[in-house]
């Protein structure tokens, strides 16, 4: 049952990133080729600053999950609505302090952008993109976190994808009917409000909540230690863009978050293929099933390893000439940076290798006990950033990002595998050598032949990357399973298992 909701949520988690990847390509596009690269610059800075808020939410997210895996194991239906009669507690509370952080932010981050943009046009963006940010605390976020620690990932995943497909054909048509920004991205904050409200009505209706039956206040425990946990991931998200806004200009923002939107649409789809395993691996680790833990994990192991490898080696191979294709056309700014390119996508290779050790580890409450690791990535990606990127720009912010997601990534892996585990750390490294020398290997090969052809449209562009990927992933795929045998029939099993044998009984 919990290997069939995994690879549900795996595979609707997967369907919402392309949805998202694509849609993102789109949005982009359309407002630099309508209203110029400063102005997709501004709104990508605003958006980043106002994600700072999640500093407070995700800090308390992992921690609200670990807390449902073992009432919702026990099917303790009251102490499940303590918890999250608690939670929605706190996320009122950050509602009410989002918007002191929204008043000042108005405030301020016009006066860093004056000598490019009016003062109330500023205002009036920030103003408007908040609506969404608000209602997500508001609304729906007890909801989609309870969805989650119910193995019920898929839920919130179609509600995604929907609304997400939903904004990018509004924007198009707006732009094409000649509306202004402000219009475009209002039309854009209500469409995302419908994301919590669905949410709210559907775990209402499915599972019967009630808050009003619940007497007795819950205590959500190392909500502090939690905190520090996300804080790492906001400033890896938010940091170089924060960097770049202060100490450069919104034309060089836009051509960070061009880069950025790409790899993180790559990411996303990398992610999404550990939607759902984090409850699963919770569910396991509440009942006390050490040992089906440790086989699961190996299995899933190899599984993820394999789909990072082949992704990252065809994304190494195709950005740069996306980005020509992408930008073609687009003049007030130089998009093409090689170096930068591959800096930053290393960076996000090793947070993405991250991902299984980081998943189990909360999933286990161990918040307390990696929140040093937390400040030592916050630190080194700020104090890296902030020293390079007056000599070296967005190179040098990449360069902080890629040493705070190494030392980040070695302590997850090292954590994990010894206190959760019980296994040696060399079986994590075993597997990242191998990827790293299938990364050596091909992506030279992959950059040389992609060089002789001459790729200037999308249609070229997309034969070639099918081509890329299906070379990358046939080499990887043999390799992996000639080195991984015995996991790689476990993977097998499972699909076997869930699929196969289902198929055969209707």
């Amino acid at each position: 049952m919990r290997s069939k909701k995994a690879i549900k949520n795996i595979i609707s988690s997967v369907f919402q990133q392309i949805v998202t990847f694509v849609c993102g390509l789109i949005v982009p596009r359309a407002i630099i080729g309508t209203f110029g690269s400063s102005v997709n610059g501004l709104l990508s800075s605003i958006t980043q600053f106002l994600s700072y808020i999640t500093l407070l939410e995700a800090g308390i997210g992992p921690v609200i999950k670990s807390a449902l895996y073992k009432p919702i194991a026990q099917k303790d239906k009251y102490e499940i609505e303590k918890i999250l009669k608690a939670s929605q507690r706190f996320f009122r509370i950050i509602s009410a302090i989002f918007i002191v952080y929204l008043i000042i932010l108005c405030f301020i981050y016009p006066l860093i952008v004056a000598n490019q943009f009016d003062y109330m046009f500023t205002v009036s963006l920030i103003l408007i993109i908040s609506i969404s940010t608000f209602a997500e605390y508001f609304f729906g976020m007890v909801y989609k976190l309870y969805l989650q620690a119910e193995q019920k990932t898929y839920v919130t995943s179609i509600v995604q994808s929907a609304t997400t497909i939903l904004n990018a054909v509004l924007i198009v048509v707006l732009i094409k009917c000649n509306a202004n920004i402000q219009i475009v991205k209002l039309v854009s904050a209500f469409v995302f409000v419908l994301r919590p409200i669905v949410q709210n009505i559907y775990v209402k209706r499915k599972y019967n909540i009630n808050f009003k039956e619940v007497k007795e206040k819950y205590d959500l425990k190392q909500k502090w230690d939690g905190l520090a946990q996300h804080i790492a991931a906001v400033v890896h998200n938010n940091t170089d863009v924060a960097v770049l806004t202060i100490f450069s200009n919104t034309a060089e923002v836009s051509v960070y978050t061009v880069y950025l939107f790409v790899i993180n649409g790559v990411k996303n789809i990398v992610q999404a293929f550990t939607g759902g395993v984090d409850a699963s691996f919770g569910d396991m680790i509440v009942k006390g099933e050490k040992e089906a833990l440790n086989r699961s994990f190996r299995t899933y192991e190899m599984f993820y390893y394999t789909i990072i490898t082949i992704v990252y080696i065809v994304t190494m191979i195709m950005i740069l000439p996306f980005i020509t294709v992408y930008t073609k056309g687009i003049t007030d700014v130089n998009y093409y940076r090689p170096g930068f390119a591959m800096l930053i996508i290393l960076a996000e290779l090793f947070w993405s290798i991250r991902l299984p050790y980081s998943s189990i580890t909360l999933a286990a409450g161990h918040f307390k006990e990696t929140r040093k690791g937390a400040w030592v990535e916050v630190f080194s990606n700020l104090i890296i950033s902030i020293v390079l990127v007056f000599n070296f720009g967005m190179i040098g912010v990449a360069i902080g990002t890629l040493v705070a997601m190494f030392i980040r990534t070695i302590e997850f892996i090292y954590h994990s595998s010894k206190y959760i585990l019980g296994r040696s750390i060399l079986d994590s490294v075993k597997r990242i050598i191998l990827l790293f020398l299938e990364l050596l290997l091909l992506v030279p090969i992959g950059i040389f032949i992609c060089s002789k052809f001459n790729i200037e449209e999308y249609s070229s562009w997309i034969i070639i990357a099918a081509v890329v990927t299906i070379v990358i992933a046939v080499i990887v795929l043999l390799i992996n399973l000639l080195i991984y045998r015995n996991d790689a029939k476990s993977v097998l099993e499972i699909l076997k298992k869930n699929f196969i044998k289902k198929e055969v009984k209707e």
